[in-house]
């Protein structure tokens, strides 16, 4: 081992997530060991490491870990935002840490996991939360913990602002392509609408027919569309009134004005 490393690891999963890991906790001063794979024997992963790392699907994780020997000195952790510690078995020592980054492929996730991320911890004991604790203090990044029963809502939000907003994304490239205007025409748009939400907030950043109540542009939008996106249309607009009828009772404390169904 490398004597200026700061720990040994040892990842089970070559997918993007294990190499994307593997990668920038090298770089980041960490031994790690070279990863297993599903035809790999698991019962020695634990031995002579300080830290193994479940990066394989979610589904797997319970088995993978039932296959590791578990051992008294060495914490064994899982990368699943939606899962508790108990996926983890008998393992005295037992962490979670989910990264927020999106990793399309190994070199995007290494800069990203190394580009200030934020990562949601959870651990079964001090020692544990110790060791994912200097994880995300050696990548530059940032964490907060969130318990077991609130990790698949903690999940969720992840899933909507990442998956969601690229499923909403490909709505307005498609609707874009109906209209005869270029998809990248929009993109600089979509940046400043993400900076407006960090500098003010959600209700606040709201711009628009819907935020303005101009009900008639909403009904004109959905004669012009596709019939097939009128739902997820529809249930934007609601969210969109959602969000304007907080914004009115953030202003002046009294009950939010309705305005026509759309």
């Amino acid at each position: 081992m490398n004597p200026s490393a700061r720990g040994s690891i040892r990842i089970i999963g070559s997918g993007r997530m294990g190499g994307a890991l593997a990668a920038s906790l090298a770089e980041s001063g960490w031994h790690v060991s070279s990863p297993l794979g599903r035809n790999d024997d698991l019962g020695g992963a634990a031995q002579g490491v300080d830290l193994v790392i479940i990066t394989v699907n979610d589904p797997a994780i319970a088995r993978v870990a039932s296959l590791i020997e578990p051992s008294p000195t060495t914490v064994v952790a899982h990368v699943a935002g939606s899962l508790g510690l108990d996926v983890l078995g008998d393992h005295p020592l037992r962490a979670a840490f989910h990264p927020l980054v999106s990793v399309p492929d190994v070199e995007h996730g290494r800069d990203r996991l190394l580009d200030e991320a934020w990562f949601a911890l959870a651990a079964s004991d001090d020692r544990s939360m110790a060791m994912v604790i200097s994880l995300v203090a050696s990548l530059g990044g940032h964490s907060f913990v969130i318990a077991d029963e609130n990790r698949a809502s903690y999940h969720a939000a992840a899933a909507v602002v990442s998956n969601h907003l690229v499923a909403l994304l490909a709505q307005g490239q498609r609707i874009a392509q109906q209209s005869g205007a270029p998809f990248e025409a929009f993109l600089q748009l979509i940046r400043s609408t993400l900076d407006n939400v960090e500098e003010v907030g959600p209700a606040a950043a709201l711009t628009g027919p819907v935020a303005r109540g101009d009900w008639a542009t909403v009904d004109r939008h959905r004669e012009a569309i596709d019939p097939s996106e009128r739902e997820l249309y529809d249930a934007l607009v609601i969210a969109s009134r959602r969000l304007v009828d907080e914004r009115t009772l953030g202003d002046d404390g009294s009950s939010p004005r309705k305005g026509s169904d759309s």
